[in-house]
């Protein structure tokens, strides 16, 4: 009998193992996977992770997934289910904080809950702390200005572009989300620029990277240069694509979190009154 029980310990590790394996393989590929498809491949994802014991890498497979479903637009259903399996995972294996504050798994889950609206049911001091820095951050946000110079050698400062709305990128030209949203990003400048809508799109890589690549990908909005990134620190920017909406009055309006498609960033103009 204790053989037998062994056997079968045994077995479901291996089994368990095998699942890792598989969802890690899955994860992998994920940025390939075609975005008509990636929805419901990420769902399936979230749900397989969510079978999984607490002793295996749960907790670190539901924080990746959950870090990929917000590049683009994927459906409402599936960040709910990414969410879901992300706080049972943080409510069967909680983690010790950051020596700066709440650990980043629980700030992701906080993100998802603020930005991306999905329920969040997880009774835990470290998140309720997340929610807290968000907002705060949200605030500092609301009263910041700086100065920068494009490609071309013009300063830009977001306050004196107050009367315009302003969508503030960062983004670099190693990150694959942000690759893939600066075609649309492109096209709304196109379409609104003689509107009063205003991209500055912040690097803090050298020009050396930087102008080559805008020159191949024929970016028409401004490039700007954030050397020591003391700019992108002011906003606490933390993973990228980041971006920050400004309406005419100066007042943040809206932001995202990750990549947007272009019929994201068209919602979150409207919010600026953009249309």
């Amino acid at each position: 009998m204790r053989l037998l029980c062994l056997l079968l310990v045994t077995l479901s590790v291996g089994a368990q193992l095998q699942s890792e394996k598989a969802i890690e393989q899955q994860l992998g590929a994920l940025r390939k996977t075609p975005d008509s498809e990636r929805g419901a491949v990420t769902k399936k994802l979230a749900l397989q992770i969510r079978r999984l014991s607490a002793d295996t890498k749960k907790l670190a497979l539901a924080s990746n997934l959950a870090n990929l479903s917000t590049e683009g637009d994927f459906g409402r259903e599936t960040l709910q289910e990414v969410a879901t399996t992300l706080a049972e995972a943080l409510r069967e294996k909680p983690i010790s904080a950051d020596k700066d504050g709440p650990a980043q798994p629980y700030v992701t889950l906080a993100q998802l809950a603020r930005y991306e609206h999905v329920k969040v049911s997880l009774n835990d001091p470290q998140y309720a702390a997340a929610l807290t820095k968000l907002e705060a951050d949200d605030q500092a946000r609301q009263h910041l200005d700086f100065t920068l110079t494009d490609l071309q050698g013009k300063e830009w400062s977001l306050r004196a572009l107050k009367g315009k709305v302003v969508l503030v990128n960062f983004w670099a030209t190693w990150c694959p989300p942000c690759r893939k949203e600066i075609p649309d990003l492109d096209a709304l400048y196109s379409r609104f620029k003689d509107s009063g809508f205003v991209i500055l799109g912040i690097s803090d890589e050298k020009d050396g990277k930087v102008r080559p690549f805008a020159t191949a990908q024929k970016i028409t909005y401004p490039i700007l240069l954030d050397p020591g990134r003391k700019v992108t620190e002011r906003f606490r920017v933390g993973g990228i694509p980041k971006s920050f909406i400004y309406d005419r009055e100066g007042k943040l309006a809206a932001q995202s979190i990750d990549m947007r498609t272009q019929k994201q960033f068209l919602a979150l103009l409207a919010q600026a009154g953009l249309r």
